[in-house]
């Protein structure tokens, strides 16, 4: 069974090279809120869930702690959303996108990699009649909505949203499309990938996806 303490959640999430610049004392005041949190939402402490719940609750831990430290709520805000921002390297995928197979790729991989990396509290749509040119899937339920709605936090619930973006936005040859997602007062999270012979400004345009 997999160990969830606040020293490897850290470890793991998108803060772990911002972490170790903080006050001694801020450092502490984390781990310890991790620890209430992982109490707090146990439910979905789960082997499946692991990843997610590194960024959740890591993210929750270090909002709250830089306010209590005396950080405005904006500056705190900012340093967590855009370490979370500056982590991501979408490289790998942009250049997997340039061949002809990333759409029959992602039809196959992202199932089974989702099923993987999802414990309880998540739910999916897969639709596997689409053209060849054409994936999309909805999440149904998502445990950031789930873990955030309840503590008045959806806007680090939108700024992991925005990850996707920065993850799927700029695609060669390929349109990322959604119009909503659960943690920005959506009713799902809609997931569009749309192949094109061209790239994007040579016949389309990329959609204005959130």
């Amino acid at each position: 069974m997999i160990q969830y303490t606040p020293e490897k959640l850290v470890a793991v999430s998108r803060y772990q090279n911002l972490f170790p610049t903080l006050p001694g004392n801020v450092q502490s005041d984390i781990y310890a809120r991790i620890a209430e949190l992982i109490e707090e939402e146990k439910q979905y402490c789960d082997k499946g869930n692991y990843k997610h719940m590194a960024q959740i609750l890591t993210s929750i831990a270090m909002y709250e702690v830089l306010q209590r430290d005396g950080w405005s709520e904006e500056d705190a805000y900012r340093t967590v959303s855009e370490e979370m921002w500056k982590f991501l390297d979408p490289s790998g995928m942009q250049k997997l996108a340039r061949k002809r197979f990333f759409l029959p790729l992602m039809k196959r991989i992202v199932p089974v990699g989702f099923k993987k990396g999802s414990g309880y509290g998540w739910r999916y749509t897969w639709h596997r009649d689409d053209p060849k040119d054409e994936f999309h899937f909805e999440c149904n339920e998502c445990i950031y909505e789930k873990i955030l709605r309840p503590r008045g936090m959806m806007k680090l619930g939108a700024m992991c949203c925005r990850a996707d973006l920065i993850n799927y936005g700029n695609l060669p040859y390929t349109d990322f499309v959604r119009t909503e997602t659960l943690c920005q007062g959506g009713k799902l999270c809609n997931f569009r990938f749309v192949r094109h012979e061209t790239d994007a400004g040579e016949g389309w345009e990329r959609s204005e996806s959130i």
